[in-house]
């Protein structure tokens, strides 16, 4: 079996890959995202991964061998790259600018083999189109105080509260809550690895 690990804090990203069957070690990169600036969205979202991804793979807790993903998440609308809220107000804000309207979730993906020294890299950013309801002021009042539109990229969820104010998608819907399941296992592949290996209980002949 092969050891994931995931370099970030996103409950949502463990929890869309223990539903494919991997159980990851986590180690948060603590990577300072303001480093990053002037890049379009797409670009930045990769960027972040990889800066997160190369900030774990060194550590010493990394298992021999493992494999080290990183990834972010920006909403891209009108140009302009969107993470997490900065806070109530700005998440107000951004839902009255979403509401009724068409955004990209772009989701950068940086996986790191440390098998190798230097280690290989392969990275790709994977992107989602959103149409988002025509909520009203109550509703974005409502959700907002919840508290979950503060703690994700683009102030909404696929997979929580916010499912219900998306009306369509176009692309990887594992994207847009976090980690795009068909990109990663490309990149896997790309390293030499299978994804079944990856699984936490392998199937026969695995």
């Amino acid at each position: 079996m092969t050891t994931l690990v995931l370099a970030s804090a996103s409950p949502a990203r463990l929890a869309t890959l223990r539903s494919a069957g991997v159980e990851p070690v986590v180690i948060v990169s603590g990577v300072d995202e303001s480093q990053l600036t002037d890049l379009a969205p797409a670009d930045l979202a990769l960027g972040l991964a990889r800066l997160k991804a190369a900030a774990v793979a060194g550590r010493t807790e990394v298992p021999p061998g493992a494999l080290v993903l990183g990834c972010d998440s920006v909403l891209e609308l009108d140009g302009q790259a969107h993470g997490k809220p900065e806070d109530v107000e700005d998440a107000v804000g951004r839902w009255r600018a979403m509401r009724g309207r068409r955004g990209v979730l772009h989701t950068g993906h940086c996986l790191l083999d440390t098998a190798t020294d230097p280690a290989v890299e392969v990275a790709r950013t994977a992107s989602t189109i959103v149409d988002f309801a025509d909520v009203s002021d109550a509703e974005i009042t409502a959700y907002v105080a919840t508290g979950e539109p503060l703690w994700v990229a683009g102030a909404f969820t696929l997979d929580g509260l916010g499912g219900a104010f998306v009306t369509r998608i176009e692309g990887d819907p594992h994207n847009v809550v976090g980690v795009s399941l068909p990109l990663l296992r490309e990149l896997v592949g790309r390293l030499g690895h299978s994804w079944t290996s990856l699984w936490a209980t392998p199937t026969p002949g695995a």
